[in-house]
């Protein structure tokens, strides 16, 4: 649910982004100030979904885990530049190495966006900072996470199953065994049965 309300938000930002600054769209669209408002509010409550999770001590875990990078996830890396596609060439917890750095960018990103975006709203409350720095860095940012972004989906888009699994919270065995071994094993060892055809 985290996951789902985060991308909601961030694809209705990225929406009214789009009506504000691609001069076609905001000519079709028109509203400009209600464009603004959606925009502006749907930005601030990006992390509440992320903050809400907090108080759920599984969404505290996978924290945990994204923010920890062993050394197999350096293996994990090195295996990908070298196209080696094998679960023993990449061993994977429950969340990857790419999936490690994903988190950890967006995650910046979106601070920085939040805070850029509050200096073009207030600008009179700190005069020093100048608006047109906080657009630049705004816009060449909000287009990085829409290329980052882009990405993102495709690999999404590429295995129906991870999809399956955000959606229900389960996947199959043998899914798990070939794209994230070691959270298997830790799974197994945590007590899931190991007859178990999803984890």
């Amino acid at each position: 649910m985290i996951h789902r309300a985060t991308g909601w938000l961030m694809l209705l930002c990225l929406v009214t982004s789009a009506c504000l600054y691609i001069a076609p769209l905001a000519q079709l669209v028109g509203r400009r100030p209600l464009m603004v408002t959606i925009h502006e509010w749907s930005g601030i409550a990006l992390p509440v979904p992320s903050l809400l999770g907090l108080l759920s001590s599984d969404f505290r875990a996978d924290l945990r885990r994204l923010n920890r990078f062993a050394v197999y996830d350096r293996q994990w890396l090195r295996s990908v530049r070298r196209r080696r596609t094998s679960p023993e060439a990449r061993p994977a917890g429950k969340f990857n190495a790419g999936q490690k750095i994903y988190a950890g960018w967006i995650a910046g990103a979106v601070l920085v966006m939040m805070f850029t975006g509050l200096l073009m709203w207030f600008i009179g409350l700190l005069p020093l900072v100048s608006r047109t720095s906080a657009i630049f860095v705004h816009d060449c940012l909000a287009w990085a996470i829409v290329i980052v972004l882009l990405g993102h989906m495709r690999k999404a888009f590429e295995d129906p199953e991870a999809r399956l699994g955000m959606r229900t919270g389960h996947v199959s065995r043998s899914w798990a065994d070939r794209h994230h071994a070691r959270w298997l094993r830790e799974e197994s060892v945590a007590g899931v049965p190991e007859k178990a055809d999803t984890v």
